[in-house]
């Protein structure tokens, strides 16, 4: 009875959400501000109509684990490789220039305040790893909204993947520093590893068999079986292994998209758009139960007591996140409206920045609670500011990219060669 009541507020909450969404499209507004700002309203520092109860269940865990990986499909039906090999090396190259850009930005900027403000300088540090973590989700919302296409969309796709990766190593190689210098407590080496390739590899394993059994299903219905299903265990795979780490960080999204891509490299083009052409309106609503749960957990009152080191965050992670991007885009020679532009649709900052914070507090509470306080609260305050502000930009930075609606055109054109 209590697993149904919950479901009905869920569905309650998405309806709304969904209402909001449209509500803001009105005026010219990506509708994921809206789903944002519905959950933040609707979440438990507010309305409470998706309770804390309801957050912390089971089921709504699995709920959303399988929206994440639905969610990360998206991506992963656009990593083909054939596609990749000309832009694997100048990828990589702006997703570590962006990344350690807005890293050693951030940790020098909080590196002076701290000085000045008589706070330990190692804090700099773990502000700086936190501020690597890119949402994926809100920009991904966008492309699939407003259909973009072009260079920026072609580059911030792939690019999603590899950020978190990269941000996942810089912030646990400074978390091991910080705790291993500051206490006698230590992150091993192998939780960068189990963070970063037990998603990747439980979703390649799910892929490969699914991609297998999809050569042998020649039937539109067979292939949407197989592919829901496969989807359906390998989140059941990663909610298993889950629960025998020490520390919840199983990354769903990153889990969906190598699933997603290792099937995607084994089929065919018709069969992959026979797929998509019914899952793609399933993603969409995944991406909005995913972004729900990015805005639910946002106390809107913190934005009240925001203070000087919240300014300080925000600014320094948008300056780094932009001139990263800029800097890696010039030195792998991209197009000029990748290095205009990409650096806005990197903003958005929910979702895993909330769960490295929770791990950097849940550290420095046995080392010095009053700096866990901190990081705790600027984060918190910072998450709510920054996440409204980064998903307007996210969208300008499409718009004047010239990619938006461009997928639509691009359809068009193709469908009038055919015809």
């Amino acid at each position: 009875m209590e697993i149904l009541t919950g479901l009905i507020r869920l569905g309650a909450v998405i309806a709304l959400a969904i209402a909001a969404g449209r509500l803001v499209s009105g005026f010219r507004l990506p509708a994921i501000l809206g789903w944002l700002i519905a959950g933040m309203i609707l979440g438990p520092h507010a309305a409470g109509l998706l309770s804390s109860g309801i957050m912390d269940s089971r089921w709504y865990d699995a709920v959303e684990g399988l929206m994440e990986c639905t969610a990360g499909m998206m991506i992963g039906t656009e990593l083909i490789l054939g596609d990749m090999k000309r832009t694997g090396g100048p990828l990589l190259l702006m997703t570590v220039a962006e990344s350690l850009g807005t890293f050693l930005l951030v940790s020098l900027v909080f590196a002076i305040v701290f000085w000045i403000t008589s706070v330990p300088i190692y804090l700099a540090f773990l502000f700086g790893g936190i501020a690597t973590a890119t949402a994926p989700a809100p920009s991904l919302s966008i492309v699939n909204e407003f259909r973009t296409s072009g260079p920026v969309t072609k580059t911030l796709i792939p690019m999603a993947v590899l950020d978190d990766m990269v941000g996942a190593v810089i912030f646990f190689i400074v978390m091991a520093v910080v705790t291993i210098t500051s206490s006698a407590q230590h992150i091993p080496v192998a939780a960068v590893i189990i963070v970063v390739l037990l998603p990747l590899l439980i979703g390649a394993a799910g892929g490969l068999l699914g991609g297998l059994i999809l050569r042998f299903v020649h039937k539109k219905a067979g292939e949407i079986a197989v592919t829901v299903l496969m989807l359906l265990t390998v989140t059941g795979a990663g909610f298993w292994v889950n629960s025998l780490l020490p520390v919840q960080v199983m990354n769903f999204m990153l889990l969906g998209m190598a699933y997603a891509t290792v099937y995607s490299n084994l089929i065919n083009g018709e069969q992959r758009r026979d797929i998509m052409s019914v899952m793609n309106p399933v993603i969409g609503g995944a991406l909005v139960v995913v972004i729900l749960n990015l805005g639910a957990p946002l106390d809107y009152h913190l934005v009240f007591g925001a203070g000087l080191y919240t300014a300080v965050y925000i600014i320094s992670r948008g300056l780094g996140k932009y001139g990263g991007a800029w800097i890696g885009a010039f030195a792998a020679h991209a197009p000029v409206t990748v290095r205009r532009y990409l650096g806005f649709t990197l903003l958005p900052h929910s979702g895993i920045s909330l769960i490295f914070t929770g791990i950097a507090v849940s550290v420095l509470e046995g080392i010095s609670p009053e700096n866990a306080v901190i990081i705790q609260g600027t984060i918190a305050a910072a998450a709510v500011i920054n996440e409204i502000i980064a998903v307007y930009m996210a969208k300008k930075g499409f718009e004047w990219a010239g990619e938006l609606r461009q997928a639509e055109k691009e359809g068009a054109q193709k469908a009038g060669g055919t015809a």
